[in-house]
Order: structure tokens, then sequence, then C-alpha cells
């Protein structure tokens, strides 16, 4: 395998204007995810941007920034549209999709993502957590995903995303983590799909994959990462981050 992270980034955010651009610690939100992504040290690291002030920031430290158009639906274009523009030969063949509002994601994780590739039926690769609480399982602003639980294999088959508790009855819920690691050939071909009856139900582009026969696996991890979404997190995000410097 042959990854290159690349980080969608929009600067129009509704609940969090400029997002990427807020100061953490003295740093914009983009170069901590960018200094994370590099320190996972597995390969290339392209910011996927619609503007130049996220641009200038990765060029001025040295990093590589890739403007996509700003009206592209999904974060799954943008990076597919990155990895035209940077490797048009075909010199990466794995791409790990790191979303730009995770500033403290743990770098490790992102390379436990690779091994289940191994396995030639797995198309994307993905991460869950096991929810603790009542709250959490029936927050609609999370979203669960039912496993087909194995402890021989190094992932679980997921079966179902939506933002509704599921599945019914007694037994652990997953927490869907929306890092996604795709073979080239998979990514190529979800972008080609058209939005299915699923994906627009639940508002979850990750169904358009399963509606099209595509297999998802998920590394199970301690914990979700926080994301900054809003006026309340980036708050968070700062306390947290200030306490560990």
């Amino acid at each position: 395998m042959k990854p290159i992270i690349i980080i969608p980034v929009r600067l129009k955010s509704t609940r969090l204007p400029e997002k990427p651009l807020q100061d953490i610690c003295g740093k914009p939100m983009i170069q901590h995810v960018w200094e994370q992504a590099v320190s996972a040290q597995l390969g290339p690291v392209v910011v996927a941007c619609d503007s130049e002030p996220v641009k200038s920031i990765i060029q001025n430290l040295g990093g590589t920034a890739v403007m996509t158009d700003p009206d592209l639906p999904s974060g799954s274009d943008r990076i597919y549209a990155a990895l035209k523009s940077f490797d048009s030969d075909h010199q990466f063949n794995t791409i790990i999709n790191l979303q730009g509002d995770l500033p403290n994601f743990p770098p490790k994780l992102l390379k436990e993502t690779l091994p289940p590739l191994e396995d030639s039926t797995v198309d994307i690769v993905t991460m869950a957590t096991e929810i603790k609480s009542t709250e959490e399982r029936d927050n609609p602003n999370v979203v669960k995903v039912v496993l087909a639980r194995n402890i021989d294999h190094r992932s679980e088959r997921a079966l179902y995303f939506s933002r509704h508790p599921i599945p019914s009855g007694p037994g652990p819920h997953y927490h869907h983590v929306g890092i996604y690691t795709y073979r080239r050939t998979a990514l190529e071909r979800f972008i080609k799909l058209a939005p299915s009856p699923l994906e627009i139900q639940e508002r979850l582009e990750q169904l358009r994959a399963l509606e099209a026969g595509m297999r998802i696996d998920a590394i199970l991890i301690d914990q979700a990462p926080w994301g900054v979404d809003t006026p309340e997190d980036l708050e968070r995000m700062r306390t947290l981050l200030k306490a560990s410097n």
C-alpha cells in the first residue's frame, strides 16, 4: 500500500464561521490537524481547500494545499478532486480522509486503518467506538453503526449506519467515527455513483457505498475524538489543548 493523507477543508460553516481559521492555543485549527497528519509519517499530506487563507497557511508551513471547487457537494468529492490534481499519475493507491475539524486526533490511529485492506474484499475502512451512555446513543447528531462482530478479524464489517439507535434491544451500540481509508479504486467508484435512496433518507453518504455492494469495515477504538463544530466545541478544545501543553 502507498498511502496519502488528504484533509478536506471548507471555509464556510453555518455553526462556526471560518472554522479552519479559528485560533486554538496560538495556531489556526487547520494547522493543528495538518501537524497531526504529518506526524503520522504514512505518506504525503495534502489539504484540499476552497479558500486562499487556508492555502496560504499550509504553504507557509511548507505543506501542500490544493484548491478545489467550493461548490463540491461533499468532503469525498473534495478529496477526490485534490487527489486527481496532486497525483495524476496514480502513484498512491490508498487514500486516508482525515477530517479538518479534529485538531487533537491521535496520529497512530491512522496507521491502524491500513491492515484491514490486506483483505481484498474490503473497500473502505473507518472507525467506531462503543457508546457509553444513553444520551450518546439517543443523540441524532451521533451516527451509529451496526457491526458484524468477529473477534478473529482485524476489523468488523459495517452492516448499516443511522442517526437513530440501532440495533434495537439490549446489547452494545457503536458510535461511528467519520475517518475513512479508501482503496483508490473504491474512492473512484464511489464518487461516480449517484446519491442513493438510503443516503438521502438518512443524510449519510456512506450508505451510498453499502447500497452499491461495497464493503466497509470498522476498526474499534477506545474513544471517539472530539470534533469542533460549534463555538462551544471550540472553547472546549482550547481548554483541552492548553491543559495538555
